[in-house]
Formats: C-alpha cells, structure tokens, sequence
C-alpha cells in the first residue's frame, strides 16, 4: 500500500494537496552560524501563509541532528492544516562534531529504519524522508557510508531518498552510488539544488536516469542560482522531464527570503502562464504524490493511526 507519510500520521497520497517539495522549517548546524531557523513562531507563520495561498503539504528535509524540532512539527501541521513530512538521514561531515558521527555512523542502518518505522526518539512522530548529501568534490567516504545506509533503510522501509547536491558535485558519481547495480530504483529518488549548477549535462543525466528533481525557488542566499531558475525549469520541462519536476522554497523561515507562500503566488503563476495548467499541477500537485511516497510494509502495526485521526 502507497503512503505518504506525514507527521500526523500515514495519509493516501492524494491528500497531500499542493506541495512544497523541498523546505526548512527548522535547521540548525555549526556550518551556518547565525542562519539558524529555531523560532517556532516563525514556523507558524511561514506554515500559515502557505496554507493561505493554497498550499496544502510541506516536505522538510532536515536530517537527524541538526535541530528538527520533530516534537513540535505535529502540532505545527494540526494548527495550520498543511501536512509535513519529517526526515531522517545525515547531513556533510562538516554539520556535525566529531563525536557525534563517531556514535551515529556504526548504527546508521538502524537509525534511519526505526526513525521511519518507529518513531523519532521521543517525540512519536515519524519520518517519511530519507535525506543524504554529496560534499562539493564529490563523494567522500561519510556520503557513500551514508548513501549506503540510505540505500539499505529504503529497502526495509519504502521511504524515498533525497539528495543534497552541492554545485560541481558529479551527478552521475552520485547516481551511480546510490542507484547503480540494482542499488535504488531512481523513481524512489529527489535530486535537490540542480538549479545551481551552470552545466545543463548534469540536469540531462538526472533527467536520463528517471529521477525526480527538486529545483528551489529564489534564495536570497543562492542568487546565481534565482536567477537561472527559470532557465532549469524550461530545460527541464522541454526535455520531457515535467512529470518528474518538483519544487520547493528551501529555507524561507529566516524572513530574509519570499517564503514558501511565493512558491504559490509567484512561480505557480509562471508556470501556468508560460506551460500551462496541465504542467503547474504536475509540478505542486501530482509529481509529488508519487514522489513522496513509501510503500509501507506489512510488519507495520496501525498503532500510529492516520493523519486523520490525529487532527
């Protein structure tokens, strides 16, 4: 059975409503200080006005470690109507101290099954993500320990990876670590930040290899890659890739950005004006349905309940 499944529980995937596909509501990592998304007021407003504008689900992909406020995201998503999906997974090297990925790394099969299975310790919500990241050389050891990892929890748990690319990051390095050789199935597979990458061969080879791609909108803090958005997007829609289009805001809980509402008010519009409906409600809509999805397994008891009943 297909699920998407969100902080208040396992829903049918059409129910997840218009989408923003790739997001932070909370973050926190020594690498950007003073970056620090950890204000749940400002959660709420940014959750609010993207139900407001129509937005009906929220994909945050912050991993383990790094300041998810997992407790708190149920009730986020129950005072505002929009479903979140949470994520497991682990970041670079460089997010975490030593210590910890010295306690984490030899149990990160485990960790990532039981945070989807399971719960995250302590907070009764589980996740519905998988997110890894590839460092800007390439891949190091920490990614392909990771990617391994990802890999394996998919696996045993159904729950779509998403990947973190960093510009210049070779993106058929990383297809070929975590869906070579019968690995991954790509469909099960989100490429995030393509739009930051000058060379259209990388979006081809994500495009040539079946998975979905999770483009941001504009960044203040990325504004080469705002700025060459709309150019990923007709590529990647000329070159037959609409039904596996998503985007996402990424990071907008600072205030210093347009939010994720602008994802609804400005670049809903723009697509429809300029590929028409039918593209715009792929890309919120119905490419997420089948993105974030996970096939859940029979072993799973229904002791966690539905979205429904935790509303």
């Amino acid at each position: 059975m297909s699920v998407a499944r969100t902080v208040l529980g396992d829903v049918d995937p059409a129910d997840l409503g218009v989408c923003d596909a790739h997001d932070h509501l909370f973050l926190r990592t020594p690498r950007l200080p003073g970056a620090e998304l950890d204000d749940p007021a400002a959660a709420a407003s940014t959750l609010g006005a993207f139900a407001a504008a129509g937005g009906g689900s929220l994909i945050q992909w912050t991993p383990y470690g790094l300041g998810r406020h997992a407790a708190g995201l149920a009730g986020l998503s129950r005072a505002t109507g929009v479903h979140v999906v949470a994520a497991t997974g682990l970041h670079q090297a460089v997010h975490y101290a030593p210590e910890v990925l010295a306690a984490v790394l030899p149990r990160l099969e485990d960790l990532f099954v039981a945070e989807v299975t399971d719960s995250i310790v302590g907070t009764g919500v589980r996740a519905g993500l998988i997110k890894v990241a590839a460092s800007p050389a390439g891949l190091d050891a920490h990614s392909r320990r990771v990617f391994a990892a990802a890999a394996t929890a998919h696996h045993a748990t159904g729950a779509p990876i998403g990947v973190h690319l960093e510009p210049g990051t070779p993106v058929t390095d990383v297809l070929a670590a975590l869906c070579g050789r019968g690995r991954v199935d790509p469909r099960h597979v989100v490429l995030g930040h393509l739009e930051r990458y000058a060379d259209p061969a990388a979006v081809r080879a994500a495009l040539d290899a079946g998975t979905f791609l999770a483009l941001d909108g504009p960044s203040a803090r990325h504004p080469e890659a705002s700025a060459r958005l709309p150019r990923v997007l007709a590529a990647v829609i000329d070159g037959d890739g609409g039904d596996r289009l998503l985007l996402g805001a990424d990071t907008t809980a600072t205030g210093t950005g347009p939010g994720a509402a602008h994802l609804l008010t400005t670049l809903r519009p723009m697509l429809h004006a300029r590929f028409g409906a039918e593209c715009a409600d792929a890309v919120f809509v119905t490419n997420p349905r089948r993105a974030y999805v996970l096939n859940r397994p029979a072993r799973e008891g229904a002791s966690h309940g539905s979205a429904e009943a935790g509303r």
